[in-house]
């Protein structure tokens, strides 16, 4: 079966921007790089309806989907009481053609209610998968990109996830100042020990107006710059030394070029993918 993600803003904030736990947010960030146009003041039936006129407009042929997952992916989405979270959650999976949702948030927005409730969704036969923003396993970097939390608050919520049958994934940001190729490649190991079913990997972009692009700006060699080749060489390395089972569900990211300057061009996607095939292949690493 072949399920659309559908990206969801539900309206949700961040306690690392509402004064919970900061102002700023962390300083790679700007969500508003990462909103699709339809998500923008449409109720959540909206945005799904909206979301997928848009995906059959561009869908391929042969590749219609057979159902749609909500993504809500814009801010942190369990930083809200519990009534909230199931009156939005819910206003999606009751949305014909929806079979399920995918919950992007942090790993200190969870609880055991919240989670419990995740865990009697699937019950009733909804897919239902989180996604936590990991970012780096160096208590250092996180510190250093203002995340708020440290690897341990990551790593209990993945194992607590986990231990109520959910399927939970991961994001790393790769580049992210002061680390190093090495540290980004050991980082599979530690990432091997978390019972995670994917990752997505992302290059760290620089994104205009935030405080890290600030901190590119006065401190440049503090930072790993990879261009495409170099990034498929480091991305070979760590899929080499992780676990197989993890699904790697994305290997780059990209924004609009009105928030960056775009190191990598026009260079899309699915060349990216191609490039690290090829690589994998000279490499003799299977995945």
């Amino acid at each position: 079966m072949r399920l659309q993600r559908l990206v969801i803003d539900a309206g949700f904030t961040c306690p690392n921007r509402d004064g919970t736990l900061g102002a700023g947010g962390c300083t790679f960030c700007d969500n508003a790089a990462f909103h699709p146009a339809y998500t923008q003041g449409k109720s959540i039936p909206e945005q799904l309806a909206a979301g997928m006129e848009f995906h059959a407009r561009r869908g391929r042929r042969g590749r219609k989907a057979d159902g749609y997952l909500a993504y809500f992916q814009a801010y942190t989405n369990t930083y809200a009481p519990l009534p909230v979270l199931k009156e939005r959650y819910e206003a999606a999976l009751a949305y014909p053609g929806v079979k399920g949702i995918v919950v992007g948030t942090r790993p200190d927005c969870v609880d055991a209610g919240k989670l419990d409730y995740l865990a009697s969704l699937r019950e009733r036969g909804a897919i239902v998968e989180v996604e936590y923003g990991i970012e780096s396993v160096y208590d250092e970097t996180l510190r250093r990109v203002h995340r708020g939390h440290d690897f341990a608050c990551a790593a209990q919520a993945v194992r607590e996830t986990a231990e109520r049958g959910i399927p939970v994934g991961g994001h790393i940001i790769l580049g992210l100042p002061g680390e190093t190729r090495e540290m980004l490649v050991a980082e599979a190991d530690v990432l091997n020990d978390l019972p995670l079913n994917s990752l997505k990997f992302h290059q760290l972009q620089i994104i205009k107006g935030t405080p890290m692009a600030e901190e590119f700006a006065a401190r440049p060699d503090d930072f790993l710059r990879l261009g495409p080749d170099g990034y498929i060489e480091l991305l070979a390395d760590i899929l080499e030394r992780l676990r197989p089972d993890i699904t790697v569900t994305r290997i780059a990211g990209s924004v609009p070029p009105a928030f960056t300057d775009a190191p990598w061009g026009l260079l899309k996607h699915e060349e990216l993918v191609r490039r690290l095939q090829m690589k994998l292949k000279e490499k003799g690493i299977k995945r």
